[in-house]
């Protein structure tokens, strides 16, 4: 009987030890979550703070580790309104623009399509629509790349019509 006491109350500690991790747990996710930037901005500059720091590249790495996405002509959400973009991606090694070439193609040009589409033409309008479309693609782009990651978004010819 004395045996059966202890055994219950040693089971019940450890559910209650369980519980309050657990709660714990849930309320650091939840507490990090709150802590993240929701504006992509601020994304954009919390991805970029986790590129590795680096000498800094020379003229002719930069020009190496650029990729380059010519006439995109798509249409923009809300309206008639077109865009046609030429982009510039400067990457942070040759690895990572070997991966970006390689998937140039079918996941980067949709997803520029996709976040255009997605875009009213009040929203691409000036150096602010050139900042939150950069950092828009930024933040789509950076995860599907594991070698390396974009670290700048050049917008070398826009019109929006």
């Amino acid at each position: 009987m004395f045996k059966n006491k202890i055994f219950i109350l040693i089971v019940s500690i450890l559910i209650a030890i369980t519980l309050i991790l657990t709660a714990a747990f849930v309320l650091w996710n939840f507490m990090e979550k709150n802590n993240q930037s929701q504006d992509p901005a601020g994304q954009a500059q919390d991805a970029v703070a986790s590129v590795k720091p680096t000498k800094p590249p020379t003229a002719e790495e930069i020009k190496a580790n650029t990729a380059f996405v010519k006439d995109i002509l798509t249409n923009l959400s809300g309206g008639g309104n077109f865009i046609k973009l030429s982009l510039a991606f400067e990457l942070e090694n040759s690895k990572g623009k070997t991966e970006f070439d390689s998937l140039l193609d079918s996941a980067v040009k949709g997803t520029i399509v996709q976040t255009l589409a997605d875009m009213t033409s009040e929203q691409v309008q000036g150096s602010k629509g050139n900042d939150l479309l950069t950092s828009t693609l930024m933040n789509k782009l950076n995860p599907m790349l594991h070698e390396g990651k974009i670290r700048q978004i050049w917008i070398t010819d826009k019109v929006l019509q």
